[in-house]
């Protein structure tokens, strides 16, 4: 049988990246939750914690977090149908992770009544669409927002729809650079701004208009920032169309291929196993994200 006052432990400490979040978390010491991490280890006879700035998970300790993380929400079920087994009354908390876009546009007016009528509290954990299905295979999140269609095993994964996003820049940058207007070849030849090294958009959009190699860029993992930059003239970029709405009305920012916008699919996925609460959620999503995101053509 597991003892699972040492798999919390475990998950503690990936979830708050270090043993000593991970023991104020559980209200123990930090020499407390190594021991019960020792213990752990000790048991199934090898490491489940690579001892790295933040600490990782092995392969069998992934293993282990992918478990814990639906036992707790198989837990709650149970305790909606035994109201005596919830003994502290404590909230769900629910450990997700998506992309800056969707946190900075969408994500919040999609969730917000849901996690108030479901008493859930959301631990989030921000990562680019392209790679947000890593924190699912590590077993460190119970569901994710990525880009990728396919699930990982044990999983589902559902089109929530797709953000539209467009090629923007300040009316004084297009002056700069594009006088006699924009053409596709000029984009590579002038600064763009990329949200970071895994953000591979502004290379599929300018491959989709015939235009291969680098480019030169700014490196910006802020939503807010990368507007802000955008504002400023440091370059042009692809940004979501629910997020520059008002500069658009006004003018502050300009496209610069009006009919060339790019359409980012956005996949939920979840675990098969995860209970009543993941489902909810899962079926709330389906029918709310139609306000924000776009129909995708795959």
């Amino acid at each position: 049988m597991f003892d699972y006052k040492l798999l919390s432990a475990l998950a503690a400490v990936v979830e708050q990246a270090g043993f000593e979040r991970g023991a104020q978390v559980l209200g123990l010491s930090q020499s407390a939750i190594s021991q019960r991490i020792k213990l752990l280890e000790a048991r199934i006879g090898q490491p489940v914690l690579v001892r790295a700035t933040p600490p990782t998970p092995t392969d069998i300790g992934r293993r282990l977090l992918n478990h814990v993380q639906q036992v707790r929400l198989l837990e709650r079920d149970l305790q909606s149908q035994v109201p005596a087994l919830d003994e502290e009354g404590m909230p769900e908390r629910l450990r997700i992770a998506l992309n800056a876009d969707s946190l900075a546009t969408w994500w919040a007016q999609a969730v917000s009544d849901f996690c108030a009528e479901q008493h859930l509290l959301l631990d989030l954990v921000v990562e680019d669409q392209t790679v947000g299905l890593k924190r699912m295979r590590a077993g460190e999140v119970a569901a994710c927002i990525c880009a990728s269609e396919r699930p990982v095993a044990g999983a589902r994964s559902l089109l929530l729809g797709a953000m539209r996003y467009r090629a923007l820049a300040s009316p004084a940058f297009i002056a700069r650079h594009f006088p006699e207007g924009v053409r596709a070849e000029q984009l590579a030849r002038t600064p763009a701004l990329v949200f970071g090294p895994d953000d591979f958009l502004q290379h599929r959009y300018l491959a989709s208009l015939g235009v291969d190699g680098g480019f030169e860029h700014h490196l910006c993992p802020s939503s807010e920032g990368f507007i802000r930059l955008t504002e400023a003239g440091l370059g042009w970029g692809l940004v979501p169309e629910l997020q520059v709405r008002d500069q658009l009305e006004k003018g502050v920012l300009v496209e610069l291929l009006p009919d060339k916008p790019i359409d980012v699919p956005l996949y939920w996925h979840h675990w098969r196993s995860g209970g009543q609460l993941l489902g909810l959620l899962t079926d709330h999503l389906a029918q709310a994200c139609g306000q924000w995101l776009v129909p995708y053509q795959q």
